[in-house]
C-alpha cells in the first residue's frame, strides 16, 4: 500500500470506470486499502425510518477506490534526480592518474 498518499493530495485515477480523472483525497482507510475521492464514487443510499434516523430518506455515501488504482499527480516532484554516471567515471580516472604520477 502506498504510504505517501495524504488527505487533500491530488491524484490521478489509473484504472476503472473513472480512468483518467483527477480528484482530491477526502479520506484514507489504510486498513482496507481504500481512498475516498471528492466527487467520485458517491452513491445515494435509502435509509429506513428508525429511532436514530426518524425522518428516513436518502443519504450520500462515498465508496472507496483501491489505493493501487490511483497515483499522485505531483509524483515527479518527489523523485530524486539520478546520479550522473559521468561523475563516477571522472573520479575513477582521477584515481588512476594519481597512482601513475607517484
Amino acid at each position: 500500500m502506498s504510504k505517501n498518499l495524504k488527505v487533500n493530495d491530488k491524484v490521478l485515477i489509473i484504472a476503472g470506470d473513472n480512468k483518467g480523472k483527477e480528484a482530491k483525497i477526502v479520506a484514507i482507510d489504510r486498513f482496507m486499502g481504500k481512498v475516498y475521492l471528492e466527487g467520485i464514487g458517491q452513491v445515494e443510499r435509502h435509509m429506513k425510518k428508525s429511532y436514530l434516523n426518524p425522518a428516513g430518506g436518502k443519504k450520500t455515501v462515498h465508496l472507496g477506490i483501491d489505493v493501487s488504482n490511483v497515483k499522485l499527480v505531483e509524483a515527479a516532484k518527489f523523485t530524486k534526480p539520478a546520479a550522473k554516471k559521468a561523475d563516477k567515471k571522472d573520479k575513477k580516472d582521477n584515481k588512476k592518474e594519481k597512482k601513475g604520477a607517484k
